[in-house]
């Protein structure tokens, strides 16, 4: 997976995130600037999930995407 696309093209990646954890704020998708430990992290904290199922989220999510 390289995740550098995500960190890279974060902009366009924001509206994305926003889709898929609308629990997260623009003040937090500012702060995470494409990190996935950040990202991961920020879910954890907003959705109650234990570290692992934030990380599976994560995957999935990019997983789905089409990453140019």
């Amino acid at each position: 997976m390289d995740w550098n696309r995500v960190e890279g093209n974060w902009k366009q990646a924001k509206g994305k995130v926003k889709e898929q954890w609308g629990k997260l704020t623009d003040d937090d998708l500012d702060v995470i600037a494409g990190k996935r430990d950040q990202l991961e992290g920020k879910i954890q904290e907003r959705y109650g999930k234990a570290k692992d199922e934030a990380k599976k989220d994560v995957d999935d999510w990019y997983n789905s995407q089409t990453w140019q």
